[in-house]
């Protein structure tokens, strides 16, 4: 299953010193045929998500001998993850965040697993569709601004929790499910571990953004009842709205079809979100199939959307934080995400479970 097309740049991303992923898993001086202490944290922090990646692959009844395929996936990245261990240049190497991600795809892949997360990502679109109008209704009865602002914001952070790439939140979402409300109510304190907050609040006060692109994150509650009131309420004021999603599937990443789909349910017959026109929301296929995103490495299609872009929004952790939150773009820029992975609390000095707001402003 290869990307459609060729890949570019997206237009108003700085390349110069640009680098996809965070976190510096080695630096010249290491040993390139020894594994770093922090590639070696990583490459665990995969094999933890095993067991619950099998589990997802050995009950997806849309592939015969589903067990059977599920084990082998199981098997195959665990020696590929060892591999890594004994020698980090195999397999395409020195490890990072988004080679570990597409080497657990690609096994998935050749054993013949599409999209082992399809049925829980449904399930939760429609859970979260019944619920978005209520989460709608409380936003608009904010007449303050600036606080209904930060509770959209508060909606995005509590909608970023439904991921099944964490083995952690994988467990506790199998065993509990969880209330969006409940998680709104439960963040983490301010001051977040990154808080730009204020900062974002007041420009977003100058009303001086035409575009926005977002490139969104996970299926359910994450896009429907996060990221979509967020985006309505652009549209409310004007703002060109580009929603980016996923090529291929990945975890519960929503896809470009998915979000097709969830959004015409959510629109009325006259192509209202709740009474805002959404002749200015545009979706696109950003070409990735990875939970986590290169930037230089987009979907022409994207690449023409985002090319008058004022504003890029990178939600969730993988698109976020693992990868391009020290991004710079040619207009203003907004990292915002949960954090669900002890390694990446732990480079940031912050908490499980922080929160992440990132906002840049570009100064010509």
């Amino acid at each position: 299953m290869e990307k459609s097309g060729e890949m570019v740049a997206l237009p108003v991303l700085l390349e110069q010193n640009y680098r996809a992923c965070t976190i510096p898993y080695r630096f010249p001086s290491d040993n390139p045929k020894k594994t770093t202490p922090t590639e070696l944290s990583w490459i665990n922090l995969f094999a933890n998500s095993i067991p619950s990646f099998r589990n997802r692959a050995q009950s997806d009844d849309s592939v015969p001998d589903a067990p059977a395929k599920a084990e082998k996936f199981a098997q195959r990245y665990k020696e590929i993850l060892e591999d890594l261990k004994k020698d980090p240049e195999s397999h395409g190497g020195p490890p990072d965040c988004i080679l570990l991600c597409q080497l657990r795809e690609l096994v998935l892949r050749e054993v013949g697993f599409r999209d082992i997360f399809k049925k829980v990502k449904d399930e939760e679109n429609a859970k979260a569709i019944t619920l978005f109008k209520d989460v709608v209704h409380l936003n608009d009865a904010i007449e303050d601004e600036a606080k209904r602002i930060e509770n959209l914001i508060r909606g995005i952070f509590a909608g970023n929790i439904f991921d099944l790439g964490s083995a952690q939140l994988a467990e506790l979402f199998a065993k509990d499910g969880m209330s969006f409300q409940a998680s709104c109510q439960n963040l983490v304190p301010r001051p977040w571990v990154i808080d730009d907050l204020d900062n974002f609040i007041s420009k977003w006060g100058q009303k001086s953004w035409k575009k926005a692109v977002i490139f969104v994150d996970n299926s359910g509650a994450d896009v429907v009842l996060g990221i979509l009131p967020f985006a309505r309420e652009l549209l409310r004021h004007g703002v060109k709205v580009v929603l980016a999603a996923n090529d291929l599937p990945s975890i519960n990443d929503i896809t470009y079809t998915e979000l097709i789909e969830v959004l015409a349910k959510l629109k009325d017959e006259n192509g209202m979100l709740l009474g805002v026109d959404t002749s200015n929301l545009f979706i696109a296929n950003s070409g990735n199939d990875l939970p986590v995103i290169d930037l230089t490495s987009v979907s022409q299609e994207l690449s023409y959307l985002a090319s008058d872009a004022d504003l890029v929004i990178l939600e969730g952790m993988g698109r976020g934080i693992e990868t391009n939150l020290y991004a710079q773009f040619k207009c203003d820029s907004l990292k915002i995400a949960m954090v669900k992975h002890p390694e990446v609390a732990e480079f940031l000095g912050g908490r499980l479970y922080d929160c992440v707001i990132k906002f840049n402003q570009y100064l010509a």
